[in-house]
């Protein structure tokens, strides 16, 4: 993906606005989305991830560098904390766009999230009905593995011969038990299909299917074992502390909030360097308005790309829209 910029012109005086709030209605076209809010696209440009272009690099400095590091020679899991809009997330396809380890899978974790729900399901309901219909028609059964599906963690610990990467992300959302339940699959490297196991020895070779589309793979006496540990990002926002057994099976690292540098590369490496002379003034009042944990730096990109599309942030309470306080109440 190259370097994108706004295709149209900038919009001046009032032809930015496209809702006009008096009732009429009229047809619009619509402007260029920011990069990074572009959909049904490979390698969507977020602030801070990998992209196809090794012209925008994931900015990050040696000593967190290090740390990836030492956490792939160690075959651990990266736990990764820092305020939100820091990059967290996007390590995780920067580093399996510098590897060239293909799509990274990813396992959004909520308070319903269970460890089982992200190693396989198994959809007992709908291989009854289909083995019912099977044998109301005469034919023979469906394969089991027709109706189990990994989870992005079940897909990530197939066997290979490259590691897959895992982004575990917002773990400290989920339940307070599920950290500890991590613990003996990133220790063993493997985990168990009951309904597979069970099967008569000969006849227990099922192929199931993939996360996120990644099609079929076989599975033999109902063992998924990884050859390779995947390469796990755990993104935390520090809602919470996790207990000091899964912590010691972790390298932790913290990414700092972005300084007043930091910042102009981000904007330079999303918008182009011509943006810099235009959004300097942008840049400075997101600094002077961030206090710790309450900007995010996808809202300084939000000000910035309405900066480069004509649009006048002057106007009464818009710029304290993009630039509003995260950690206050509405």
């Amino acid at each position: 993906m190259t370097r994108v910029t706004p295709s149209r012109q900038p919009a001046e005086g009032d032809a930015w606005r496209l809702f006009r709030g008096d009732g009429r209605a009229r047809r619009v076209d619509m402007p260029e989305p920011p990069p990074w809010r572009r959909f049904g696209h490979e390698g969507v440009d977020r602030p801070g991830a990998a992209s196809p272009d090794p012209h925008r690099p994931y900015l990050i400095d040696q000593p967190q560098i290090d740390v990836v590091n030492a956490a792939l020679h160690l075959r651990r899991p990266l736990l990764v904390t820092g305020h939100p809009g820091t990059g967290k997330s996007s390590l995780a396809y920067a580093i399996a766009h510098e590897l060239e380890l293909g799509k990274v899978l990813r396992w959004p974790v909520n308070s319903r999230s269970t460890l089982a729900d992200a190693l396989y399901q198994y959809d007992a309901v709908g291989r009854l009905r289909e083995t019912t219909l099977s044998h109301d028609r005469g034919d023979q059964p469906p394969d089991i593995g027709q109706f189990i599906r990994l989870g992005p963690l079940g897909t990530a610990l197939l066997p290979g011969d490259q590691p897959r990467v895992l982004l575990v992300d917002e773990l400290d959302k989920g339940d307070i038990d599920l950290p500890n339940d991590l613990l003996t699959v990133f220790e063993e490297g493997e985990f168990e299909i009951p309904e597979l196991s069970r099967l008569p020895t000969g006849q227990d070779r099922a192929l199931v299917h993939t996360a996120h589309g990644g099609g079929s793979h076989p599975v033999v006496g109902g063992f998924v074992r990884c050859h390779e540990f995947p390469i796990v990002v755990i993104t935390s926002n520090g809602e919470r502390e996790f207990p000091p057994a899964f912590l010691r099976r972790c390298l932790r690292l913290d990414l700092p909030d972005p300084d007043e540098r930091r910042l102009r590369a981000i904007v330079s490496a999303h918008l182009g360097p011509e943006a810099i002379p235009r959004v300097d003034d942008l840049i400075q009042a997101f600094v002077a308005r961030r206090a710790p944990g309450e900007l995010a730096t996808d809202q300084l990109l939000n000000a910035a790309h309405l900066r480069m599309g004509g649009v006048d942030l002057s106007a009464e309470g818009l710029l304290d829209a993009v630039l509003h306080q995260l950690g206050g109440t509405l």
